[in-house]
């Protein structure tokens, strides 16, 4: 539509109101939210604001500002986390304060239908440019926040510039109406009994009790966009199971605020008896296993795949919820990977999706913005336009993240890319990935579409001052982890001087995996590094056999295992380098000299509980050798084989054994049962009874069969 004339100034404050009024008065015709941008000086729109919900009558209003009006219900940063499960009438989100991509998702999501959105900005085309508080957050030494670009906000205010239903305000005149939205046939009003609210919801809380009254291992995963009430579903279904007389019913979601509402919907129906749901989280689950009727699990999607598979391998009777687009983790790449997992663990499981909004109506236009605004609808290429092609047509090229911000198809290939790719890609992601000033994207294309894609981090290149307190641990400068890591975990005083670039991340289509496109991208950034003088190139991840196997296959060794299991991958965390000078070659070979010094000690101490095959696999990787057992050792080693000798009469000698067979990648010759007892009772010092439990043998007589045969087949 066209541009109305800008209003004079004495009519103003009159029909702006009117202006809102009547965007009100259509949203709540309709059951739908809409978004009402404020730009232009910042005072003033502050002002303009509270004079607008003055003159509204809406009641429930919070802001998101750290100017906001005295008495007004606000938080800022954190915080606005604490808001999930209420539902507001209005939001002022002020952009002034920082466009936080995480909270304006999280946030959007508690306007119910007829409700109101406000967004306060800078003009439009001048907002890149503004410095945002949030830039902070973003820059990494030796940058600035003011050299931070605006790529992300240049791109969010071209979608709400583009978008007709969005009342546009500039220095308190109105720029541009709303166009009205299409009419849609309104959908049969569902009649369902208290306390549903919709068909979808009353089907998700049936299917949850039936995990419990039903076959054993028959999970349900309940899926669907925020606002379909999965929460309260969950909620439902633990109070009908609560008056049923089950009174263990546990509750697990990535963080204690994120499942509130599950506990309020359930405490509405059973008050008296709220104590039979308790919430434990994931990790704790995990460590210390509790009996229960039911464990249901919320926001799934954001809980580290590792613990997700150790519990649903402990729990008969389990449910899980996931949002498709969420702002802390997604529903679309977990449906992806989790599958395979319920296939492995269970005897059948389904899905439930919730398609009908409960806070809203259907074809709520907010929703459609603010995916748009956040990228959450971003999509991997189709599998029919890469499955068939060449993999010899690839074509790798490093992104003008400028461009790619004007690039809409490649932007929503690439980041729906690495959400199927990584369980816990957030808005915030997208806004490092264009912004980010120590941040270079790569693509490799396949027919014109993105097949995968790779975020590389440059790093390191301090003096040596810096590097002397990055060692000593008196100063950690943003964004530089490997150096960091090397020079205060390792000692290397010498790895922040150097240059380096990490691969924070790469992810390959899943219509084309298996066809060495991920090495060859690989090897592209490595050559690029080598070329920009690096002096060498890594990668930290959560150590898994197939990753650790991807990152060998490229000539990479580890050099550093976490002690702690990483609370956003629920795996330890592992270092992997690969030298690309003389300099990098020195530093590697340092590294992995000690970590072949640390690691065996650390299997009896702190990595006790370290998977065997990882165990394996790491001391078969690192680049420092592994000293034989001597001929007195064999000796020994051949009497326990032979059964002459007890093993604990023997121990060093096949304490020296099993690293350096494992290390000459000898553990191939064993059965998986034998290479798991060969580690847990030798290098991690477990028990015989902890070792029968752990292979299901009788006991102790079997598991020392099995470790004389393993033994055996080593000295040949």
């Amino acid at each position: 539509m066209s541009s109305p004339p800008e209003l004079p100034a004495d009519a103003c404050t009159q029909d702006l109101t009117a202006a809102v009024n009547g965007l009100l008065a259509e949203a709540r015709a309709c059951r739908q939210r809409r978004m009402l941008v404020i730009c232009g000086a910042r005072e003033a729109s502050l002002v303009m604001a509270a004079k607008l919900l003055e003159a509204s009558d809406l009641s429930a209003v919070h802001w998101f500002s750290d100017r906001a009006p005295r008495g007004a219900a606000a938080s800022q940063g954190q915080a606005a986390f604490g808001l999930l499960g209420s539902e507001l009438d209005a939001l002022v989100f002020d952009a002034w304060s920082g466009f936080d991509p995480d909270a304006f998702g999280a946030l959007s999501g508690t306007l119910r239908g007829g409700g109101l959105l406000l967004l306060l900005s800078p003009e439009l085309d001048q907002w890149q440019d503004y410095p945002d508080p949030l830039n902070a957050r973003i820059t990494v030494a030796p940058c600035t926040p003011d050299q931070v670009s605006g790529n992300f906000l240049s791109r969010l205010a071209r979608v709400l510039e583009a978008d007709p239903g969005v009342l546009l305000i500039v220095n308190n005149r109105v720029r541009r109406l709303p166009a009205p939205e299409p009419a849609v046939e309104p959908a049969a009003q569902e009649t369902v009994a208290a306390p549903y609210r919709t068909c979808d919801q009353q089907r998700a809380v049936e299917a949850v009790l039936h995990v419990v009254n039903g076959h054993r291992r028959r999970p349900v995963v309940l899926s669907s966009d925020r606002g379909r009430g999965k929460s309260a579903a969950f909620g439902i279904a633990a109070a009908q199971l609560i008056a049923a007389g089950r009174d263990n019913i546990l509750l697990t979601g990535p963080r204690r605020a994120s499942v509130d509402a599950v506990i309020e919907h359930a405490r509405a129906l059973v008050p008296e008896r709220i104590d039979a749901l308790r919430f434990v989280a994931p990790d704790e689950l995990v460590r210390n296993p509790q009996p229960a009727d039911l464990l249901l699990v919320d926001e799934a999607a954001a809980i580290p795949a590792p613990l997700l598979e150790t519990l649903l391998k402990r729990y008969a009777r389990i449910a899980f919820a996931t949002t498709v687009h969420g702002y802390e983790g997604t529903g679309r790449g977990f449906a992806l990977r989790f599958s395979r997992l319920l296939d492995q663990h269970s005897n059948s499981w389904q899905t439930i999706t919730l398609e009908t909004p409960v806070r809203w109506a259907a074809h709520d236009p907010l929703e459609r913005l603010v995916f748009r605004m956040l990228a959450l609808d971003a999509c991997a290429a189709p599998d029919a336009v890469l499955a068939d092609a060449d993999p010899d047509a690839a074509r790798i090229e490093r992104l003008d993240r400028e461009n790619l911000a004007h690039d809409e198809q490649t932007l929503s290939e690439l980041f729906g890319l690495l959400v199927q790719a990584h369980y816990r890609t957030r808005p915030m992601d997208l806004r490092h990935l264009l912004d980010g000033p120590n941040l270079s994207v790569y693509v490799l294309r396949l027919n014109d579409h993105v097949a995968a894609t790779a975020l590389v981090a440059d790093e390191g290149g301090f003096d040596e001052a810096t590097a002397q307190a990055v060692r000593a641990g008196r100063s950690r400068p943003h964004g530089h982890l490997l150096p960091e890591a090397l020079a205060a975990h390792l000692g290397l005083v010498q790895a922040p001087q150097l240059r380096c670039a990490r691969i924070m991340r790469i992810a390959v289509h899943p219509a084309v995996q298996r066809r060495g496109l991920g090495q060859r991208l690989v090897e592209h950034i490595t050559t690029q590094a080598r070329q920009a003088q690096q002096d060498y190139i890594g990668s930290s991840f959560g150590a898994t056999p197939e990753l650790l196997d991807f990152w060998h296959a490229a000539g990479w060794s580890p050099v550093r295992l976490s002690v702690q299991r990483g609370a956003s991958s629920g795996t330890h965390s592992v270092i992997m380098l690969k030298a690309l000078g003389e300099a990098g070659e020195a530093l590697a070979g340092q590294a992995g000299e000690r970590f072949i010094a640390q690691f065996p000690h650390q299997l009896s101490d702190s990595l006790r509980e370290l998977d065997a095959t990882l165990v394996s696999r790491l001391l078969q990787y690192a680049q420092a050798p592994v000293a034989a057992p001597d001929s007195a050792d064999w000796r020994d080693i051949e009497s326990v084989a032979r059964e002459q000798r007890q093993p604990e009469g023997a121990i060093g000698a096949l304490w020296r054994l099993a690293c350096h067979a494992l290390s000459d990648a000898r553990g191939e010759l064993l059965q998986s049962d034998e290479l798991e007892l060969l580690v847990m009772r030798v290098l991690q010092k477990h028990s015989w009874q902890a070792c029968a439990r752990r292979l299901d043998v009788p006991g102790h007589a079997q598991a020392l069969t099995m470790l004389r045969a393993a033994v055996l087949k080593l000295l040949r």
